[in-house]
């Protein structure tokens, strides 16, 4: 039997993570993919077969695709657009940039990569694209507007990309994970401190109760109903 393969993407930690070591223990050929390089590093050294790719990087992801054809003789399986990022705020104190951030990497990261899989489905006839929505893609929630908005843009694409390969075996699936036990808020407060003036928002008595102890405070316990990333994988 051929060995089945995939490509993920945001391995560095969480359900990328968990999905890239469960599915090389299950048999698959894992392509685990991360935008830094010390995560790439890391990722080999665990033995998984590591790529450099980046969302907001067409370039990456072209490469990534290549290489990893490459090695399977050119073919391949499955994709799983994992990576992205959050960002808390009030909507008010959302600036347009910050939001054109989290788009691309939420969201035209997950269209390039989509659209430069494609092809390779095509031509051999089959394959699975695996988009990471949430939860929030069908609720809204408060601090949680770019996201969220995010999240709802997954849905919709991903429900189109079902009706364009609707008899054919190329398949669109989309996951919705609730809370996950990841990285998930550390790796947000660096988007936060450059884009969030929350010191001068009239929203700021919210924050230093709402938003900084959720994000900073290392003592705080799980979240309700966390589950592990290998729920979801």
């Amino acid at each position: 039997m051929t060995q089945r393969s995939i490509l993920i993407t945001g391995c560095s930690s969480g359900i990328g993570y968990d999905a890239a070591h469960g599915l090389a223990a299950r048999g698959w050929r894992v392509f685990a993919t991360a935008r830094k390089p010390d995560d790439v590093a890391r990722l080999a050294a665990e033995g998984l077969e590591a790529l450099l790719l980046d969302h907001t990087d067409a370039d990456t992801i072209r490469a990534a695709l290549a290489e990893a054809t490459r090695r399977t003789g050119g073919t391949l399986d499955a994709v799983f657009a994992n990576a992205g990022f959050g960002l808390p705020s009030a909507t008010e104190d959302l600036p347009t940039e910050a939001l054109r951030a989290i788009f691309e990497t939420n969201v035209f990261g997950v269209h390039e990569l989509t659209r430069q899989t494609l092809p390779i489905f095509r031509a051999q006839g089959h394959g699975r694209i695996v988009l990471n929505s949430s939860i929030l893609g069908f609720t809204a929630f408060l601090w949680r507007s770019a996201y969220v908005a995010t999240k709802f843009a997954l849905e919709g694409y991903a429900d189109t990309l079902r009706l364009e390969f609707a008899g054919t075996d190329i398949h669109a699936i989309l996951i919705e994970p609730g809370p996950i036990a990841s990285a998930f808020r550390v790796n947000s407060r660096p988007h936060f401190e450059r884009w969030i003036d929350w010191q001068n928002s009239p929203n700021r008595a919210a924050y230093e109760t709402a938003v900084l102890p959720r994000l900073y405070d290392e003592a705080r316990g799980p979240d309700p109903f966390q589950l592990p990333a290998s729920a979801v994988t």
